[in-house]
């Protein structure tokens, strides 16, 4: 578990090792979650990196008669 300190301009700096393991890029935008009392750093990746994402899922499933 790493551990940041808030600098008086509100700014916090993200350790090297944990940078390195996400691939997080210099004017990345990261989205910010409220949870409880706790903050998560979302990065927010482009749509492209998605692209196969859900490749060999298994779509079938049993559906209501009403959904056919």
């Amino acid at each position: 578990m790493e551990t940041v300190t808030l600098s008086p301009k509100f700014q916090v700096v993200i350790p090297k090792e944990v940078r390195k393991k996400f691939n997080l890029k210099p004017g990345q935008k990261l989205q910010i979650i409220e949870f409880g009392d706790r903050l998560e750093f979302i990065p927010i990746k482009d749509i492209k990196e998605s692209r196969g994402f859900l490749k060999g899922m298994d779509t079938n499933i049993e559906r209501e008669g009403d959904r056919l």
